[in-house]
């Protein structure tokens, strides 16, 4: 594997900083509990050295065309479709990602940074119709989009080469040079990447790579040398970050509780099946993994034995193997919480469907019902392997009790009638929502971002694309004649 026994260290201006005598950390792999990696911390030193890369990079091509910036990311693209064998790898044993879904994770990086490539020709400016006022008669003026300089990118473990891609190829095709702080688990896919964009003939600098915990996050967002902090992590997370970051723009995409409502005249094992591979494939580490699964009280038992025995058919055990459904959590202290979320929820009456098995990292698929409304499972995200379904009288009331939460990221509604579904669209608080597919579900070329507590700005190839760039005005005043 790339990198592989080599210490992890910070990624700038083209080439490894010499990691010197400063802390390291060592990274467990949530299965079978040894070494994954050595990583050498980046401190504050690591943030300077980054930055200062990246403005420098920043200043010296922001004469390049479209063409060229296009050209590297195609580039990149391609090297980075070279390695994807090594992503997967790496995923596998550093975070405990199954196979099958590292290889579309891994995909899905490569053909989105060519989306970006191909998408950056439609940017477009404008024209101002100056004269519309009696004192601008005699100019011309335009708008164009322009980059904002230096952003820093703040990435998480569940998918360390999609998620650190949503933020970096918008960002360099548009202009940017970026400075990217992974989580820990996700620091050797952020490594190879590096690699491939040196390879493809990226200029060094504009693309860098700090190695750290919430410290080096925190000194990141706060350097002045940072113009735009993008974040995809938890709410509490994201909340420091925007504090550090001050007036900085900032594009967050932070925690989730998705709402999964199936109406009375859904397709009962077509929700069934869809929303437990929306809750538990990922073992429930994503933002918009199915949480909770509110069904209307005419089909509720209904839904419940088709879900259960959906859920229960799902192969939980080692990542490396290609027909693993569900791998571990990320570490023991995720294993902890998750199982003390549903030890709560038991204590407060709930009932479980679906007994939550454990074995070290590796956490079945747990189902609750009959769970209270104050329960932490209901009210926090879990982001593990467990689902609470919870009845709903009526469509109204199902609306209420999916709003009744301070995140907002993605839902969905199982529903036959077109008439419900626009009510849905309209009634629920969320950035996006998904009719007859689960909330897990998601493609690169919609607007995808949350309201309320789950952040701010939105991710897909355009509407990242105008994230990273800022309107510029130009007026001319024209000489008479």
């Amino acid at each position: 594997m790339p990198l592989d026994g080599r210490l992890l260290t910070a990624w700038v201006g083209g080439r490894y900083l010499d990691s010197g005598n400063g802390p390291v950390v060592e990274l467990i792999s949530p299965w079978g509990g040894g070494k994954a990696a050595t990583i050498h911390i980046g401190e504050a030193a690591g943030v300077e050295a980054a930055v200062a890369s990246a403005r420098a990079a920043f200043i010296a091509n922001r004469g390049a065309s479209v063409a060229d910036r296009a050209g590297w990311l195609e580039a990149a693209a391609s090297e980075v479709e070279h390695a994807s064998e090594a992503i997967v790898e790496a995923a596998i044993r550093d975070i405990g990602k199954p196979r099958r879904a590292a290889k579309f994770e891994a995909g899905r990086t490569v053909a989105f940074m060519r989306a970006c490539a191909q998408a950056i020709g439609d940017l477009r400016g404008e024209v101002i119709p100056l004269d519309v006022v009696k004192t601008g008669a005699g100019l011309f003026g335009f708008a164009r989009r322009v980059p904002f300089g230096v952003v820093a990118a703040i990435t998480p473990f569940n998918a360390p080469a999609n998620l650190l891609m949503q933020k970096v190829a918008p960002a360099i095709v548009t202009g940017n040079a970026v400075v990217v702080k992974p989580s820990p688990e996700g620091t050797r896919v952020a490594l190879i990447i590096a690699e491939c964009f040196k390879r493809a003939g990226v200029p060094d600098g504009l693309y860098n790579v700090v190695p750290g915990g919430k410290d080096e996050a925190l000194v990141l967002a706060a350097h002045a040398g940072v113009d735009v902090v993008t974040v995809t992590g938890g709410t509490a997370a994201g909340d420091a970050l925007a504090r550090a970051a001050g007036a900085k723009k900032f594009v967050a995409e932070l925690g989730g509780n998705s709402a999964n409502i199936v109406l009375r005249d859904a397709d009962v094992q077509d929700a069934a099946s869809r929303i437990a591979a929306s809750a538990f494939e990922a073992s429930g580490q994503q933002c918009i993994s199915a949480q909770r699964i509110i069904v209307e009280r005419a089909i509720y038992d209904r839904f419940l034995d088709a879900f259960v025995a959906a859920s229960a058919k799902l192969k939980a055990g080692d990542p490396s193997l290609p027909d693993t459904d569900l791998g571990p959590v990320v570490n023991e202290r995720a294993a902890d919480r998750v199982m003390a979320l549903v030890e709560d929820a038991v204590a407060r009456g709930g009932r479980l469907l679906l007994e939550p098995r454990r074995d070290g990292c590796l956490i079945h698929p747990t189902i609750l019902a009959d769970v209270p409304a104050h329960a932490r499972i209901i009210r926090e995200e879990i982001f593990g392997p467990v689902a609470v379904v919870i009845k709903a009288d009526n469509l109204d009331h199902a609306i209420a009790i999916a709003n009744d939460c301070e995140f907002g990221l993605q839902a969905a509604c199982f529903t036959r009638d077109l008439v419900n579904a626009l009510r849905v669209s309209d009634a629920l608080n969320v950035g996006s929502l998904w009719i007859n597919e689960a909330s897990r579900f998601r493609l690169d070329n919609y607007p995808f971002g949350g309201v309320g507590r789950s952040g701010h700005g939105r991710e897909g190839v355009r509407y990242a694309i105008e994230e990273y760039t800022q309107w510029k005005f130009t007026g001319v005043r024209l000489p008479p004649g």
